[in-house]
């Protein structure tokens, strides 16, 4: 049985599967980075990586972006 720190709770799964599909999206366009796609600020990909990059951060918690 793995110890819980070692285990992926459902954010950290759910993160993993986004970065696939964004590194994905990133190789189909022969780019290393969203910053240099040209659809960078209406991409639906990107937009629901950041979603669920902040949703493994704050644990479902909730709340907004504050830096």
């Amino acid at each position: 049985m793995e110890d819980t720190e070692t285990q992926k709770d459902k954010w950290q799964v759910a993160l993993d599967a986004e970065i696939m599909i964004l590194k994905q999206c990133q190789i189909s366009k022969n780019v290393e980075s969203c910053m240099k796609c040209e659809k960078l600020l209406d991409c639906e990909i990107r937009d629901k990586y950041i979603k669920v990059v902040y949703e493994s951060m704050n644990k479902g918690s909730g709340g907004g972006f504050e830096f």
